[in-house]
């Protein structure tokens, strides 16, 4: 990284060049390779950092096309599509996906893929795989896989590190063990199991410094502070239903109406009704707002048709009146969402 700008230091320059959005990359690096070079290397991200130029993207991948990624960059309204993550399994699903030390992590889950001929489900029901997608080096990367393989599971960042937490090993038989794991060592390290198990997928939130597993059907999340202390049962009067959070606060959307819920307290914040038909979407928070991406528009007794759907709603909390606008739709990922997570690079 050499004469990056005629006439400046090259720190001066790779400071410059920070400044550039994230979406404009790709055509920085056809200026030059030392060009190329400096878009590619951790130091322009650390001094993205350094003068604030950081951006929060959206990481979203659905049903088709199979086992693909993309970026949502909510500034530019635009998506960027990601290399096609390379597991050897086909339609991996009910993975978990979270985001860490500016990478993306996708971790276990298995075969949604189904032969056309049998129907048969394609067999792997849940891996223990592990892979990064780094934004600087735009590269897949495989990971130290987990302890156990697992689907359907919670899986969150807390403090630094991934946790994960029950799920299914096979189709009957679900799992209460639990384990963190390590992105500086790559390693894995076992904290202490569930209390319970139950015969439902499960999912986790991070609110207030802590992680709560939350299972379909029941009334009760289990909460971990700290690793080393385990994990407590609490009464949940949570509604069931997709979840987001915004600015530290829990937004679900149940029976077509989005609550925000502030401990067992519940506000209507915002009617949902066109959302009813709509399955399978993602509901995420970007900045004060929260997204609704993707899904099924099932059918009605009007229409037989299932669409798998493209669109980007965004609903504004920020606002004394929450209001409703269409975002850009997805580019190339459409229908069923298997992953969305948030990335800031």
């Amino acid at each position: 990284m050499s004469g990056l700008i005629e006439g400046l230091p090259d720190a001066v320059a790779l400071r410059c060049l920070a400044l550039v959005p994230f979406c404009l990359h790709p055509k920085l690096e056809l200026v030059s390779r030392s060009w190329q070079a400096a878009i590619r290397s951790p130091e322009l991200f650390k001094a993205r950092q350094e003068v604030g130029a950081t951006e929060d993207l959206l990481c979203v991948c659905a049903y088709d096309p199979d086992n693909l990624w993309q970026l949502y960059d909510p500034l530019h309204d635009l998506w960027i599509t990601l290399p096609v993550l390379p597991s050897k399994i086909r339609h991996l699903a009910h993975f978990g996906a979270v985001t860490a030390a500016g990478k993306l992590f996708v971790l276990g889950g298995g075969s949604d893929a189904v032969d056309p001929l049998t129907g048969d489900q394609d067999g792997s029901f849940a891996t223990n795989e592990v892979w990064s997608y780094d934004p600087v080096t735009r590269q897949w990367s495989s990971r130290a896989p987990m302890l156990v393989p697992r689907s359907m599971f919670a899986c969150c960042v807390l403090d630094g590190k991934i946790v994960v937490a029950g799920g299914f090993t096979s189709c009957r038989k679900s799992i209460s063990q639990a384990e963190m794991y390590d992105l500086e060592k790559d390693v894995w390290i076992p904290i202490p199991d569930l209390h319970r198990t139950h015969n439902s997928a499960c999912s986790g939130v991070v609110i207030g410094g802590k992680v709560h597993v939350l299972h379909k059907g029941l009334s009760t999340a289990q909460v971990l502070d700290n690793a080393g202390l385990g994990w407590t049962v609490e009464d949940s009067s949570w509604p069931q239903g997709p979840m987001a959070i915004v600015k530290g606060a829990l937004y679900v959307m149940s029976h077509g109406i989005i609550f925000k819920q502030d401990g067992n307290a519940r506000k209507v914040v915002v009617s949902a009704s066109e959302f009813r038909r709509r399955i399978g979407f993602a509901m995420t928070g970007l900045g004060d707002e929260i997204y609704v991406i993707g899904g099924v528009l099932g059918p009605d007794q009007w229409n037989w048709d299932i669409e798998q759907m493209y669109d980007v709603d965004v609903l504004t909390v920020g606002s004394e009146r929450p209001t409703w606008r269409q975002a850009a739709r997805m580019t190339r990922c459409h229908g069923t969402i298997f992953g969305c997570t948030q990335l800031r690079i």
